[in-house]
Parts: C-alpha cells; sequence; structure tokens
C-alpha cells in the first residue's frame, strides 16, 4: 500500500471513502462520531492545501484517507482521567478512514506517521472499539480522555518510538 499526500482532483474520491466510514461506524454501533456531516468537504480542502491530507493507495485505487500534522494540537493541550506520557514534540493523526475494499489502512497509515516522527498521538469516540484495536495493535497506549471543538470526549492514544513494540499489520 503506497501512502501519499492527497490532491484536490481526489477530493469526491474522499468524500466518498469519509460516507462509507459513517456507514461502517453506524453498523458497528457507534451513532456519536462523525455527526452532522464531519468531516466536512471544506475541512478536508483545507487540509489538502496545507499539504496535511494524505491517502492510502492500492492497485491504483485510494484504499483510505487520513489528516497528519506535526506541531502541537490545541485539543490535546488539556488531558483529564490520565496524562501524557511525554511533552516533546508530537504529529496527530486526525480523519483517519478506510474504504473497507483493502485490509492494512490503518497499518499504512500509522507506519508513516511513526516513520516521519517517533512520538504519535490521536484519539477516537469511546464507541469506535474499531479504532481502539486498530490504535493499540500498532503501539499506541490510551492516556487519558481529551475534549474537542464540539466539547465531546474522545479517547486519547498516544504512541512513543522509544517505548514501542515492533508494529504488527
Amino acid at each position: 500500500m503506497i501512502v501519499r499526500r492527497a490532491e484536490l482532483s481526489e477530493l469526491d474520491q474522499i468524500m466518498e471513502i469519509y460516507d462509507s466510514a459513517r456507514a461502517f461506524m453506524r453498523s458497528r454501533g457507534n451513532m456519536s462520531q462523525w455527526i452532522n456531516g464531519y468531516p466536512s468537504r471544506e475541512r478536508i480542502t483545507k487540509d489538502i492545501r496545507r499539504e496535511q491530507c494524505y491517502v492510502c493507495e492500492q492497485e491504483g485505487q485510494l484504499a483510505g484517507v487520513f489528516a497528519f500534522i506535526l506541531g502541537e494540537d490545541r485539543t490535546y493541550q488539556v488531558i483529564t482521567e490520565g496524562h501524557w506520557r511525554s511533552d516533546s514534540p508530537y504529529g496527530t493523526v486526525h480523519r483517519l478512514a478506510s474504504s473497507g475494499r483493502w485490509p492494512g489502512v490503518s497499518w499504512a497509515c500509522f507506519t508513516f506517521c511513526k516513520s516521519r516522527i517517533g512520538h504519535v498521538r490521536a484519539d477516537t469516540h469511546a464507541e469506535n472499539k474499531v479504532m481502539q484495536r486498530a490504535l493499540e495493535a500498532n503501539g499506541f497506549v490510551c492516556c487519558g480522555v481529551i475534549h474537542v471543538e464540539d466539547g465531546s470526549s474522545r479517547l486519547a492514544y498516544e504512541y512513543l518510538a522509544d517505548e514501542a513494540e515492533p508494529s504488527v499489520q
């Protein structure tokens, strides 16, 4: 699987992946995450223009999409019910979604991000058991709870290369 920066010309395909991911979450009982059209076309357009949106490509087709942002994330400044394990510079994974056609999208995403920086953070909804398992299988540890812009809570995860075991696909 190839990971590369997304292009504006792929926006329609990317939005289809997010639609598919929302439907998948609903089918697994996650009714609260990515509601009201999140992530919006405008949000993804900004991610692409800022060169923070990446796609996973398999057999010439888009298999997944995610945002990877280097630098401090203001959403992660306050963590409750736990604490971050490191305050070193980090990258953050947001909006990870798979088309559902190929396995390995989360592994490709996390492997790519960990190759860029040894300290990576991510968050997910408490109902998103699939994402929780993917994070944990890739060496992430749940550190506590953060709150996103709308005030809702998310489980906060952190990966530290110095403490991790090799990733599993």
